[in-house]
């Protein structure tokens, strides 16, 4: 197997990877779950909406048929552009990690279910947007969330298809959403346990590397 300092070209995960994003995105579900009259849900059960696209988070852990899904989406939102969008701090370790990896000469871009417009605030609000040669996203719409195809995009975007098959490009997220999604597009995944997933998830679903730390990446 290679070794992670093979790697030239790196796609990092935004929540869970870079930021710490939890608390915005808890704050922001609790306010459009209240919409519907759906109270008293304990932090535990909304984390479960970092990482997932939103319209498939509602469904799948609430219920929301896709129309409900998608007016629950335009609600969390509401909240999220104003305030839950900075209820967010960058993992200790991160940025000098990048800047080390810079400095060895890698490529450095984003691949995210979170919207590109809300991705690039939270980018240059913490001063970290000058690592990233290409900042890949979701629409605002999600109607580009599910993280394979946010993958294909940064791909096709930055013209890297001749390093998939180089085998040069490495994703790296927290969560199994980021191993499938690179798997379905011949990339290996490397795994962060700082995240919001677990060793036994990134087990099942056959991470190509486990780090507990950033520095770990250099």
């Amino acid at each position: 197997m290679k070794q992670l300092s093979s790697y030239t070209h790196l796609f990092f995960d935004l929540d869970g990877t870079l930021t710490e994003s939890a608390p915005g995105i808890i704050n922001s579900a609790r306010y459009a779950l209240a919409q519907y009259g759906i109270t008293d849900i304990p932090d535990s059960s909304l984390r479960k909406f970092i990482g997932p696209p939103l319209m498939d988070s509602f469904q799948e852990f609430f219920g929301f048929s896709p129309k409900k899904a998608r007016e629950a989406m335009k609600k969390y939102r509401e909240y999220f552009a104003e305030k839950g969008l900075f209820e967010n701090s960058v993992y200790p370790g991160i940025r000098e990690s990048l800047t080390a990896l810079k400095s060895q000469g890698r490529k450095l871009f984003v691949a995210t279910s979170k919207p590109e417009i809300y991705t690039n605030r939270i980018l240059e609000k913490f001063e970290l947007t000058h690592f990233f040669e290409f900042v890949g996203g979701a629409d605002i719409e999600e109607t580009r969330s599910e993280k394979a195809k946010i993958i294909e995009h940064v791909i096709k975007s930055a013209g890297l298809e001749s390093q998939v098959q180089a085998g040069q490009i490495l994703m790296i997220g927290d969560r199994k959403h980021d191993i499938i999604g690179a798997h379905k597009n011949k990339v290996p995944c490397c795994a962060v346990l700082w995240g919001y997933g677990n060793l036994e998830e990134f087990k099942e679903n056959a991470a190509d590397f486990v780090i507990e730390k950033p520095a770990e990446l250099i």
